[in-house]
């Protein structure tokens, strides 16, 4: 936590900060303003003396954003010294609005589409303000934007001689929050939903799902007043949210400079959707993934017999599972990693993962960027040059995991082509996919990178790199949209590299919660797919949990059941057998909805919305699906509302309109709170009104990939008016879409009309809240009318 105040009036304890007081230069630079401010104002020549300045510039680099940066000392290394993150790696989109850049008398402004940036420039009055088609966004205003000097004797000039380096320098931002505005996202954080009233250090640790800690820290927050921000550096930076000023968010990074991005929305929607164009959007992950993904588990004894019982167990039930992961121990102990199988326990492992294979099985397998000293390329990679090093040119090396471990330099070519040249020989193999753990333990104290990269900015954006290079193997062996990791530490742009995991959560239902709350944090920050441990990782689940935990697994985009020192095959949970029966029930469930969910999927890769949305991305008018942190949207169509007990009561929130049960085939009336009892093999899956999905009804659904088009049900949720365009994916051209359906309420009734594509085998239409009276097809049993194949087009009469 970094607070540099000590209530309204005073700085803390040993603490000078020179705020922004008044304005001393000031210019428009074609699309740019350029100001200098000082820290005292001027009341005659003499104050141009001993007093501190900052440099700002305002830009516009996108439509609807706009990029304040600030420096104190401009030509001091921690300025210019990377990393720096990559963005807009699709390249920077044309703008469709004019920038229009003005100076008066009292002010400079910066006017582009409906924002608008104005810099009062008078004396003793500074102030930044942002606004939207006129009216107030945020500001920066009095004793919000200064440069923050701890420990030291700054105002003494023989000090300043001496040690003009002593203590702590900071820039810090304080952005006006106005009245009931709330905070979200900051990536993965498992407390409160809200930030407001808390301290957020970005900062990527190891510390589990119940603490303030987190894998991925993410400088980017969204707001209920229509705007987002995106620090953009990968530093350690502190978010005080109305915690240390109760009207602000201050924003502190360490150095000499501070930079943001403002980003207006109106709607979180349209935030994100801009965001991630600035930071990337998501690679589509191949439809596999979408399927169950058994794991060994952590610190479980296995073999390939064990691994074969387990897969001879799952198909004797009649579970399908699309991924086998292989965890820590597929390498021996102590020599982590040699990515090499441990030939004790896998004596022919590339055969046995042909076998695997065989069986229409991907392989997944654990790694890290960690070599342990008796790993067999740890001298290696150590006489190349390949692993960070102190400032002496030794090694850095460590035991809190592997002992004597080294860390490979990602920042040295050479280095990243000869850690993808031993992933390249386990693909060779047969591996499918790489879980990449760990990258959170990143040291910072007398560290050298290759490229000189600064250790502080490396410590989050080590995971960039660990992740993207790890990522490009498998995109260069499977090509563009087939390619996933199972990734855990991220920072901002790591959403380019799917699929990540919510890290290790205790087996409870309080852990539960957390790890939705999380997720649903990571989602805001522009990562579109997201999977958890099924039933928690630390202990064994009870059965009650394993239950409720598969349900709400199964509906999340990727679903894993995994666990630290016991297997998670449900014989080994629930000796009565119902979590058998209760895992097939929601994977066959999931595989029913793979015409809605990968088209779901192919929308996010395009506009960088995530799959699993808060409430208030669908109602961001509705001012309580703004407190909503229990339920969540899974696409735009589906509300899903986990169950969190033993006992299967659940109490959630529904918007205005008739819900429709998926799973249930009940109708709920929204506008409040629904109170419920749910079984194993059930819980709230609600078809949102005016919304349409795709349902298959094929007997194929062994595989999570099979024709998504052929045999299905489109359910329609009817309201009066409705438009709605439905899409089916091309299950063979990954990201291509075989078949669109519109749905439109016209005078005429309800007209149907295949708009791309051929349907293809049987084609139903079920109006799940209403009767259907006739229609261009058969109406048959359920209210469902069937078309024939090739037919393009009908017209519905509802009762």
């Amino acid at each position: 936590m970094v607070k540099f105040s000590h209530g309204c009036w005073h700085p803390a304890p040993d603490t000078l900060i020179d705020w922004a007081v008044e304005t001393v230069v000031a210019e428009t630079r074609g699309d740019a303003l350029h100001f200098v401010t000082s820290s005292k104002p001027i009341n005659h020549r003499g104050d141009t003396l001993n007093n501190p300045t900052l440099t700002h510039s305002l830009t516009s680099p996108i439509d609807n954003v706009i990029h304040l940066s600030s420096t104190h000392w401009t030509r001091q290394k921690s300025v210019t010294q990377g990393p720096h993150f990559e963005l807009y790696p699709a390249g920077q989109p044309e703008r469709q609005s004019a920038i229009q850049t003005t100076k008066t008398a009292e002010g400079l402004k910066l006017e582009e589409g409906s924002l608008t940036a104005s810099v009062d420039t008078r004396p003793k009055s500074f102030d930044i303000s942002f606004a939207a088609n006129g009216k107030l966004l945020t500001k920066l205003g009095w004793r919000s934007v200064g440069y923050v000097k701890q420990g030291t004797t700054a105002l003494h000039p023989r000090a300043n001689y001496l040690d003009p380096n002593k203590g702590k320098r900071w820039v810090t931002y304080q952005l006006q929050l106005g009245v009931g505005d709330k905070v979200y996202g900051l990536g993965e954080r498992f407390g409160p939903f809200a930030k407001n009233g808390q301290s957020v250090e970005i900062w990527n640790e190891d510390g589990g799902t119940g603490s303030e800690l987190t894998y991925k820290n993410i400088p980017f927050f969204v707001t209920s007043a229509g705007y987002g921000v995106f620090i953009p550096t990968s530093n350690y930076i502190s978010f005080e949210i109305q915690s240390e000023r109760t009207t602000r968010v201050n924003i502190s990074v360490p150095g000499e400079t501070l930079a943001m991005y403002l980003i207006y929305g109106p709607d979180p929607k349209s935030i994100i959707e801009r965001y991630t164009t600035i930071t990337g959007k998501p690679a589509l992950p191949p439809a596999w993934t979408f399927g169950l993904w058994l794991s060994t588990s952590f610190t479980t004894e296995y073999d390939e017999g064990t691994v074969t019982s387990f897969l001879d167990g799952m198909s004797e039930r009649d579970i399908p599972v699309s991924v086998f992961h292989f965890d820590c121990f597929w390498m021996p102990g102590f020599k982590w990693c040699d990515y090499e199988f441990d030939k004790d326990y896998f004596p022919d492992a590339k055969g046995q993962l042909q076998r695997i294979k065989e069986r229409g099985i991907h392989i997944c397998v654990w790694i890290n960027s960690y070599i342990a000293q008796e790993s067999s390329i740890f001298d290696e990679a150590a006489e190349k040059g390949y692993l960070l090093k102190r400032t002496d040119g030794s090694v850095w090396q460590y035991d809190f995991w592997q002992a004597g471990m080294g860390f490979v330099d990602f920042t040295n070519p050479d280095a990243c082509k000869w850690y993808q040249d031993k992933l390249q020989a386990l693909v060779d193999m047969g591996v499918d996919s790489f879980k990449t753990d760990f990258g959170e333990r990143i040291p910072t104290g007398d560290v050298v990178y290759f490229d000189g990269s600064s250790p502080e900015k490396m410590h989050n954006y080590y995971s960039f790199l660990y992740n993207k290079v790890t990522f490009e193997v498998l995109e260069k062996n499977f090509g563009p949209n087939k390619a996933a990791l199972f990734a855990r530490s991220a920072t901002a742009g790591c959403q380019r590299f799917p699929v990540h995991w919510g890290g290790d959560p205790y087996s409870t239902f309080e852990a539960m919660a957390e790890t939705l709350r999380g997720g649903m944090s990571l989602a805001l920050s522009g990562f579109g797919y997201w999977a958890h441990d099924i039933g928690g990782f630390e202990g064994k689940p009870d059965p009650a949990l394993f239950k409720r935990w598969i349900a709400f697994g199964l509906f999340s985009s990727h679903s894993r059941l995994h666990g630290s020192g016991s297997f998670r095959v449900p014989w080994l949970i629930d000796e009565s057998g119902e979590a058998d029966k209760v895992l097939k029930h929601f994977v066959r469930a999931k595989h029913s909805l793979m015409p809605y969910l990968y088209a779901s999927a192919i929308e996010t890769h395009k506009t960088g919305v995530p799959m699993l949305r808060s409430l208030f991305l669908e109602y961001p008018k509705d001012p309580i699906a703004w407190h909503q942190d229990m339920q969540y949207f899974l696409g735009d169509s589906l509300l899903v509302a986990p169950v969190f007990n033993d006992h299967g009561e659940i109490q959630y929130y529904l918007p205005q309109g008739e819900w429709y049960g998926i799973l249930d085939g009940k109708l709920r009336s929204g506008g409040g709170y629904v109170t419920e009892q749910h079984d194993f093999f059930s819980l709230p899956v609600l078809l949102r009104p005016g919304a349409a999905v795709f349902v298959s009804e094929s007997g194929e659904l062994d595989s999570v990939v099979y024709d998504w088009s052929r045999d299905v049900v489109l359910l329609v949720n009817w309201v009066e008016g409705m438009d709605k365009t439905v899409r089916i994916a091309d299950y063979e051209k990954a990201g291509e879409f075989k078949l669109a359906v519109t749905v439109r309420d016209t005078k005429d009734g309800l007209t149907v009309n295949v708009a791309e594509g051929k349907i293809a085998g049987s084609f139903g239409i079920k109006v799940v809240n209403k009767s259907i009276e006739s229609g261009d097809g058969e109406v048959t049993e359920g209210n469902t009318l069937r078309l024939k194949e090739g037919v393009s087009q009908a017209t519905i009469q509802l009762k």
